[in-house]
Order: C-alpha cells, then sequence, then structure tokens
C-alpha cells in the first residue's frame, strides 16, 4: 500500500520501530526524522538512521528517494523562474465573499477545503481571508486551518 514509512519521532521501545522494522522486511524505504541526542523521545529514530533509515529534513528528500520506485522524476528543487501573473484575476466580488464565509464557521476547516467547496481560486481565497483576518473575524489554527470568531 505504500513505498516506504517516514518515522519522525519514536522512543527506543516504540510501536513506531515496530512499523519500521515490519516496512523493511517487506522490501519497503524506511526514512527517519533526526532528533536530539538528549531528547529520549527521538532515541529510536536517530538508533533507525544508525541502522540505514533514509535521513529526512523535508519532503524533497522523501520524493526524491521514492521518485524512481513510483515511476515519476525527481521533484524539481529549482525556484520558478518567475511567479504566475495574478493581476488578471478579478478581486472577489461580494457573491465569492458570501460563498467564503458559507464554508467557515467555529469549526477549524483547511483552505483547501474551503477552495474545494467554493470553486474559487486560491488567490480570490487568498483575500477573502485576509480581508476577515485584518477585520478580526477570521482566526488561524495549527496545520493552517481557519475558523470564524465566535
Amino acid at each position: 500500500m505504500a513505498l516506504g514509512l517516514v518515522v519522525v519521532e519514536a522512543a527506543q521501545r516504540s510501536g513506531s520501530l515496530i512499523s519500521a522494522r515490519l516496512a523493511g522486511e517487506m522490501g519497503r524505504l524506511v526514512f527517519a526524522v533526526p532528533g536530539s541526542p538528549l531528547d529520549p523521545r527521538a532515541a529510536g529514530s536517530n538508533g533507525l538512521l544508525k541502522d540505514g533509515a533514509t535521513l529526512v529534513t523535508e519532503a524533497a528528500d522523501i520524493l526524491s528517494a521514492l521518485a524512481p520506485l513510483a515511476g515519476t522524476r525527481p521533484p524539481r528543487t529549482a525556484p520558478l523562474a518567475e511567479a504566475p501573473d495574478l493581476s488578471a484575476l478579478p478581486p472577489p466580488g461580494e457573491n465569492e465573499r458570501a460563498d467564503v464565509l458559507e464554508a467557515l464557521g467555529p469549526t477549524p476547516v483547511g483552505v483547501d477545503e474551503i477552495i474545494r467547496h467554493t470553486g474559487l481560486s486560491a488567490a480570490q481565497i487568498a483575500m477573502v481571508l485576509l480581508e476577515l483576518d485584518l477585520a478580526g473575524r477570521l482566526e488561524r489554527h495549527a496545520g493552517g486551518n481557519v475558523s470564524l470568531v465566535a
């Protein structure tokens, strides 16, 4: 079901290490994020690195290692030559603002979900969210989620 397993943090005796062992036995790539050698919560992931797990410091590390297995090209690491021209997009109107407000509520929701729900462009959603944020009506949460201020 997966080409690899990433262990972000694991104690010396943890279920994450069992999963990593099983993934290795099934021929899957095992990745590990290094942690402080003084932190006991990172002893397991640091041990995996000592045992040959692939070091991960960013998502591109995983994508590059999995690209040959998935039959795709490694991700592009160079920045885009020029940013897309967003000035051609019309600014959000009252209907678009109403659609975004309808998609928001007191429960945090991801911006991607708002884009899917409204069908608006990411630039238009960002503009409406910025307006709401500046007006003090938007609350930002972990993971890039947003909600209306109660």
